[in-house]
């Protein structure tokens, strides 16, 4: 039976947001509630997956996010060479999940049929509706299309045995999250199904919903796939680096997602 080892790699952080920010509606109690951003790393028999692309130091300055560690350092202190990564997994096509273009040079590109129909059609007219994309990185994604190194989903797909993609919407009409089996069970990486631990554990929507409906579904659909709440991992809460184990000694923002979770 395979399973995968999983490690999240903290690449960025804001540490200056609020609570407010955070919760559709808003928080009656708006204090300090800091976002970290990550990609994933999911190793096993079938081989190395990167789940999600992040973006580079360009793009923070210009989206006033601090990088911690640029995407391809975080990945080879794993012992990972972007070079020879052969699959990864685009949850959706915002600026902070979907840059660093050149960074693997030989993969292949997972993304849902609909966000690549979003991140191109009508709804990119809108400039609330477009803030979260950048056109360089869809523009890129296209190009990948045009190279052949692009494979669609629709809906729920096997990517490998034991790991699978799975379409939830609401944030982005294309989000897809990923479910992994592993030495404790099911895990699933939400990314942007739900921000943080407090979103699908309080049914709480993030701000930016494109579908507040499929938002609230994802976090049940979440719930339906791990083998518990504790298995689920939200996707830019720091709370994470609190709760699992370093994945190696010394190795700063980079946690152990298969390991069970401390305390």
């Amino acid at each position: 039976m395979s399973t995968y080892e999983i490690h999240a790699v903290r690449y960025a952080a804001n540490p200056d947001r609020r609570r407010g920010e955070n919760f559709l509606g808003g928080d009656p109690h708006d204090g300090p509630m800091p976002m970290d951003f990550f990609v994933w790393v999911l190793r096993g028999e079938a081989g190395t997956f990167v789940f999600d692309t992040g973006f580079d130091e360009r793009m923070g300055q210009r989206r006033n996010r601090r990088l911690t560690r640029p995407v391809g350092e975080g990945l080879k202190a794993l012992g990972v060479e972007p070079d020879a990564v052969r699959d990864v997994i685009v949850s959706h096509m915002h600026y902070d999940h979907s840059g660093n273009h050149g960074l693997f040079p030989r993969a292949r590109y997972h993304i849902q049929d609909e966000e690549m129909r979003y991140c191109t059609g009508r709804c990119m007219c809108h400039a609330h509706l477009r803030h979260p994309f950048e056109a360089e990185d869809v523009t890129a994604m296209v190009g990948k299309v045009f190279e052949g190194r692009a494979s669609f989903h629709e809906g729920e797909a096997e990517i490998a045995p034991g790991l699978s993609v799975h379409l939830a919407g609401g944030h982005s009409r294309g989000l897809q999250f990923v479910r992994a089996r592993t030495r404790r069970g099911w895990v699933v990486l939400a990314s942007d199904v739900s921000h943080y631990y407090e979103n699908f554990e309080q049914d709480r929507p993030f701000s930016v919903a494109e579908n507040v409906g499929s938002m609230l579904d994802g976090f049940k659909a979440m719930r339906r796939l791990a083998s518990s709440p504790a298995h689920i991992v939200p996707g830019h809460d720091p709370l994470v680096l609190q709760r699992y184990p370093a994945s190696l000694p010394g190795l700063e923002g980079v946690v152990r997602l298969d390991a069970d979770p401390l305390g």
